[in-house]
C-alpha cells in the first residue's frame, strides 16, 4: 500500500517547461505544490504515485511554466499609453506633468490595478516598476503614491520590484499633492526626495512575504549625449554617492533607466553604480569598456527590444551574452506602441537580432525564455527564489494553452511558445501557490470593476492635466509613408 504525502496543488499531464539547470522539457510532467513553494518537478506518474493533492489540475495540452518576469517597465505609464500618437517629445512632457502636477493617490493605486492586471492575464508573475518615468521624473515627494502603488499590486497578488529614487535635476522641483482639502504645491529638494525613498524602502521592502522589493534607481549621466546636463554633474554625483550608500546597506538592489555608449563606463569608474546587485536598462550602442565594466562588477543589463532607445540604437545582446553578461527582456512598458506581453518583446529581441547580423541563428528560442525567466530572476538577484520550476522555490507558474490553431501541431513546444504564443493563451497564473488566474478568468480582483475605475480616474487626470488634445487622432495618421 503506497504512503502519500499531501500537497496541496498538483499539476499533472503538462509539457512542464522546467527552466532548471538542465533545462528539462518534460512531456507528461508534474508540479506538485503545498503552500507558497514547489516540493517537487518530475513525471506525472511517478508524482501521482508519491503525492495526494487536495486539488488536481490537469494540464494536457498546456505548457507549464515559471512565471515570466519584466525587467523594466514604469509605473504611471499604463494609464498614458494611449495619449500623444506618434509626438514623443509631447508624451514625455506628458508624463512630467502628470507625475509631478495632475495625478492624485487615485492614480498611481489605479494605474497600479491596471499594470498588475493585464501582467498578470499575461503570465508576468514579477514585474519591475519604476515609480514614474518620462525621462527620469519620479513620484518622489511623498511615500503616499509609493504605497498605494505597492498595495495595488499587494491585492492584484502578483510581484512587483518597485525602482525608486530622484527626479533628474534640476531641483528644487515643483510638484502638486491633491487632497480633499485642495490642492498645494511645494519645491522638493534632492534631500526630501532621498528622505522619502528612504521611507518607501522602511515601508514597503519585503512587504506581503517578500511579493514587494523595493530597488533603488537614479538617472543616467550622458553630457556626451545630452550637453546641457554637464552643468548639474554636482548633483548627479553627490546623489550617486548616497544612494550607492544605502543601497549596500540595505543591500538592495539598483537600476538606471537609458544606458548607451561610454554611461556604463563612467557609471562604474567614476560614480562607483555597477554590483552584481545592478541591472542596467536599455545599454545601446556600448563601448568595449562599458562591457569591460559589466563583466568585471557582474552587472546585468535589461534589453527592451520593444522600445525607442532600440530604435535609435541598439543594444549589443548576443555580444553580452558571449562574455558572460547577464542580459533579461523588458517590457519598458507601458507605451504607445508596446505593452507587457513578454511573448511578443521575446519574439521581437530574436527577430531584431537576427535583422541585424543578417543571421537567423542568433539568439536560440531557448535562450530568450531564459531572458524572461531564469535570466531575468538572476539580474534581479532572485534566481534562489524565482525563475524555474524546482523544488523549494516560490510556486510561480503559469500554463499556456497550446491547443489552439495558432499553436499547432502539438510538437517542439518551446519553439510554440516563443514564436507564435501570446499574452492571451495564457490560461492559469499562479503566485506563491495562489492560483489568481484559472480558465482565463481572474480570481484575485474584479477585473471589471478595476476596468471601470481606469476609464474614471484617467478622465480626471486628463482633464486636471488640461492635456485632453493628445487623444485627438494626429492629422497625419492616414495614407502617409510618414507621421
Amino acid at each position: 500500500m503506497n504512503e502519500y504525502e499531501n500537497v496541496d496543488v498538483l499539476i499533472e499531464h503538462g509539457c512542464v517547461i522546467t527552466m532548471d539547470p538542465s533545462r528539462r522539457v518534460i512531456d507528461d510532467g508534474a508540479v506538485a505544490v503545498k503552500g507558497d513553494r514547489i516540493v517537487a518537478v518530475g513525471e506525472t506518474a511517478a508524482l501521482a504515485r508519491r503525492y495526494r493533492a487536495e486539488r488536481v489540475i490537469d494540464a494536457r495540452r498546456k505548457a507549464v511554466l515559471p512565471g515570466l518576469i519584466d525587467a523594466h517597465a514604469h509605473a504611471g505609464h499604463a494609464m498614458l499609453k494611449t495619449i500623444g500618437g506618434p509626438d514623443g517629445d509631447a508624451w514625455t512632457a506628458a508624463c512630467e506633468a502628470i507625475y509631478t502636477r495632475a495625478s492624485n493617490e487615485a492614480f498611481w493605486e489605479t494605474e497600479s490595478h491596471l499594470a498588475a492586471l493585464e501582467r498578470l492575464k499575461a503570465g508576468v508573475t514579477t514585474g519591475v516598476s519604476l515609480l514614474g518615468g518620462g525621462d527620469s521624473i519620479m513620484r518622489v515627494d511623498d511615500p503616499a503614491y509609493a504605497r498605494r502603488h505597492c498595495d495595488a499590486v499587494v491585492r492584484t497578488g502578483t510581484r512587483s520590484v518597485v525602482a525608486v529614487g530622484p527626479s533628474r535635476p534640476p531641483a528644487p522641483r515643483a510638484y502638486t499633492r491633491h487632497g480633499a482639502g485642495g490642492s498645494e504645491t511645494r519645491d522638493i529638494t534632492f534631500d526630501h526626495m532621498f528622505d522619502v525613498c528612504k521611507d518607501i524602502v522602511d515601508a514597503c521592502h519585503c512587504d506581503a512575504d517578500g511579493r514587494i522589493r523595493i530597488a533603488l534607481a537614479l538617472p543616467v549621466y550622458a553630457p556626451e549625449h545630452d550637453p546641457a546636463v554637464a552643468r548639474y554633474e554636482r548633483d548627479y554625483r553627490r546623489e550617486a554617492a548616497r544612494y550607492a550608500t544605502l543601497a549596500r546597506e540595505r543591500d538592495l538592489s539598483f537600476t538606471q533607466d537609458g544606458h548607451r555608449a561610454g554611461t556604463l563606463d563612467f557609471a562604474h569608474r567614476e560614480l562607483g553604480l555597477l554590483s552584481a546587485k545592478s541591472f542596467m536598462s536599455h545599454a545601446i550602442d556600448l563601448t568595449e569598456a562599458d562591457i569591460a565594466a559589466c563583466v568585471e562588477t557582474g552587472a546585468s543589463i535589461v534589453h527592451n527590444p520593444s522600445a525607442i532607445m532600440s530604435i535609435i540604437g541598439r543594444c549589443p545582446v548576443p555580444e553580452l551574452i558571449d562574455t558572460g553578461v547577464t542580459v533579461a527582456i523588458g517590457s519598458d512598458g507601458a507605451a504607445p506602441d508596446r505593452g507587457y506581453d513578454m511573448f511578443r518583446h521575446m519574439w521581437q529581441c530574436m527577430h531584431y537580432h537576427r535583422r541585424h547580423f543578417r543571421d537567423p541563428d542568433v539568439l536560440p528560442h531557448g535562450k530568450v525564455l531564459e531572458m524572461v525567466t531564469i535570466d531575468a530572476a538572476r539580474a534581479l538577484s532572485l534566481d534562489h527564489e524565482l525563475g524555474s520550476l524546482e523544488a523549494g522555490k516560490q510556486a510561480d507558474i503559469i500554463l499556456v494553452d497550446l491547443f489552439k490553431p495558432h499553436l499547432m501541431p502539438l510538437n517542439m513546444p518551446v519553439y510554440r511558445v516563443t514564436c507564435f504564443a501570446n499574452a492571451g493563451d495564457v490560461c492559469m497564473t499562479m503566485v506563491g501557490g495562489k492560483i489568481l488566474m484559472e480558465d482565463y478568468r481572474v480570481l484575485s480582483v474584479d477585473e471589471g470593476a478595476v476596468l471601470e475605475r481606469v476609464s474614471e480616474v484617467a478622465e480626471q487626470t486628463f482633464e486636471r492635466a488640461g492635456l485632453r488634445h493628445l487623444l485627438d487622432a494626429p492629422p497625419t495618421l492616414w495614407s502617409r509613408s510618414h507621421y
